[in-house]
């Protein structure tokens, strides 16, 4: 990782409702070869991510490093946390005052900032994708591609419910950080993975199901390592996609990019389904040529950008691989 000052200080923000902050630290991460010596890749993490994208401790380490899929050997991979997520010292109590655009507008101060006019990509999974979508239909010209996965352009109707049932179970349980992990576990994996992987099976010691044990597991792990106050921002954050809201139409906005759009479903995706996105990619092909729609083949729902690497691998290959790279 590189050694950059770090964090950026965005000064005297104010987000789209209207609340004022005088100082927004904003940190981040470099990977690879050093800023402005190679294309720049940015990735957006997700809701309990954060910006150690590659490395020993990175979540996507899998997918990112030396003669990976997105090869730091070529590449400069920049990540952000998103201000409030709980990476660094920096809290926000009133999350209702943030929505996913003020994030998008937040990351392009913060590439501003660091000199930065043109990525290679905006690449993110889940929330993260959609922030790309919002950095996109703001600054259309900001990226040569966009890769959205497990992700859309604006939360739905479904998305949203189960976004105020997180909310919900956050401002009212007596353990809400391990309750709403419960419940977000069953939105993040599907009806057959949980059946693969646990066949009913009981667990002997606690005389409950493995399922339960499990779901308990995840809930009691998150509470140890993350933030009440990260999560009810962050869940704000997935609810509040919608790059058309006190905006233009969804055409006007990305007729405006010559960016190449690589829409990346998964079948099994509960939270964002794989029809949502076909129909954006259709919609997307009436007024543009440079849109491509591929699909991860899993049982594991919108987890499986998390866990089905060698998918991945195959379907990015093409951008990511390429003999030879435009700088």
């Amino acid at each position: 990782m590189e050694n950059i000052p770090n964090p950026l200080i965005i000064q005297n923000f104010t987000t789209e409702n209207g609340a004022l902050y005088h100082s927004l630290p904003l940190s981040f991460a470099v990977f690879g070869l050093p800023l402005h010596s190679a294309p720049i890749v940015l990735v957006n993490h997700a809701l309990t991510g954060n910006a150690e994208v590659a490395g020993e401790n990175g979540w996507w380490n899998d997918l990112i490093g030396d003669n990976k899929t997105i090869d730091t050997d070529k590449f400069t991979v920049l990540s952000f946390n998103v201000p409030g997520n709980g990476h660094d010292a920096f809290i926000i109590e009133n999350y209702q005052n943030f929505t996913t655009r003020d994030i998008a507008r937040i990351f392009l101060k913060g590439l501003d900032l660091l000199d930065i006019t043109n990525l290679h990509t905006i690449i993110g999974g889940s929330v993260g994708g959609g922030v790309a979508w919002e950095m996109l239909a703001l600054a259309p010209n900001s990226t040569q591609n966009l890769i959205p996965i497990a992700t859309d352009w604006k939360s739905t109707d479904w998305m949203i419910a189960n976004c105020y049932l997180q909310e919900q179970i956050l401002n009212n349980s007596s353990k809400p950080v391990e309750d709403a992990r419960i419940h977000a576990m069953l939105c993040y994996r599907s009806p057959e993975s949980f059946k693969e992987k646990f066949q009913r099976t009981l667990n002997e010691n606690l005389s409950i199901f493995n399922i339960e044990s499990w779901l308990a597991h995840h809930g009691k792990k998150l509470q140890q390592r993350y933030q009440l106050s990260s999560y009810r921002l962050m869940n704000q954050l997935l609810k509040t996609i919608d790059i058309t809201r006190n905006s233009e139409d969804f055409e006007t906005l990305l007729s405006r990019t010559n960016a190449t759009i690589h829409i990346i479903g998964i079948n099994s995706d509960l939270f964002f389904t794989a029809k949502e996105n076909k129909e954006t990619y259709q919609e997307l092909k009436k007024f543009k040529h440079n849109v491509f729609y591929s699909e991860i083949d899993s049982i594991h729902g919108h987890d499986a950008f998390l866990i089905e690497y060698k998918q991945l691998d195959q379907l990015l290959a093409d951008i990511f691989k390429a003999e030879t790279i435009a700088k």
